[in-house]
């Protein structure tokens, strides 16, 4: 990849929703020539106001940029902006380095790698954590899987909205490492609403509760920052109860094809899908203490 970035490199940006929207002010604030495109456009106003440019449609972006990321909803989202005729891999330049951050299948990220290398295009997954609190402060973790070489590349990039930067292995890597967090907060959800139930059924406040163990071993960001939130009955999305669903359903899936059965992730799995639709659509993941209460 003979590709150097700098002030004058032309970037993209597909997906300007609450995760999106801060990648790309992060971006903008360290002087990137910035392109956006996004489904509803009126979501793209802010950031074109902040002098991004306004492209019609992902082909436009292909065409235009030099480092395309993505930031989109649904693994068959993320086939149709890459694959499809009128998408990324078929319209981009060789040399293009296309990102997609989007919690996603591996399968899909191998795919992509593979039709992208024979149109001399680089691809990373690079699938995110930290909510919306981390998107804004430019504190994420950002899991990367693809070409060492290209990763060191955008490495200058990733620093502008991430803190935690870890390369993880070949296309798919990403993803894997993803999934393999999403098992985690899945656990750590259940378990925070449980030992939230659990101290109020013995007469105990839980909100002192909460102020005892989130400095001790039990810590946790779960707890720490939407264990108040649960407590104030606060589920306004930081990340949204169907992406969550669909992250879980993902790793699900992955560990059908390897023989391996994770009781607590399926379980997870099944509490959230109990929820209402209203909830998976509109709230954010510490909804689950709803089921609790």
């Amino acid at each position: 990849m003979n590709l150097k970035i700098d002030q004058d490199t032309s970037i993209g940006l597909i997906g300007t929703g609450i995760m999106g929207a801060s990648i790309a002010s992060h971006l903008l604030n360290h002087g990137y020539r910035l392109f956006v495109f996004n489904r509803t456009k009126e979501k793209a106003n802010i950031l074109v106001s902040k002098g991004a440019k306004w492209s019609e449609s992902p082909k436009n972006i292909a065409q235009t940029c030099q480092v395309i990321f993505t930031m989109l909803g649904y693994p068959e989202d993320v086939s149709r902006i890459y694959l499809e005729q009128d998408g990324l891999i078929f319209n981009a330049k060789p040399n293009t380095i296309l990102i997609d951050m989007t919690s996603s299948s591996p399968s899909i990220a191998k795919e992509i790698a593979k039709v992208s290398q024979t149109k001399n295009i680089a691809t990373l997954d690079a699938p995110v954590s930290g909510g919306d609190s981390g998107a804004k402060s430019g504190t994420l973790s950002i899991m990367v899987g693809g070409e060492k070489s290209t990763f060191e590349t955008v490495l200058p990039l990733f620093k502008t909205f991430g803190k935690t930067i870890v390369y993880q292995g070949l296309a798919g890597s990403g993803q894997h490492t993803k999934l393999s967090n999403q098992i985690l907060i899945a656990s750590y959800m259940i378990g925070v609403c449980e030992a939230f139930q659990y101290a109020k059924k013995n007469g105990l406040n839980p909100e002192t509760v909460l102020e005892s163990v989130s400095g001790g071993a039990a810590g946790s960001w779960s707890l720490i920052n939407l264990g108040p939130k649960m407590l104030r009955g606060d589920y306004a999305p930081g990340f949204y109860i169907h992406h969550f669903i669909k992250d879980m359903q993902i790793a699900v899936d992955e560990c059908q094809q390897i023989s391996l059965d994770l009781h607590n992730l399926k379980n997870c799995l099944t509490l959230y899908g109990k929820l209402p639709d209203s909830f998976k659509k509109t709230k954010g993941t510490q909804a689950i203490y709803e089921l609790f209460q």
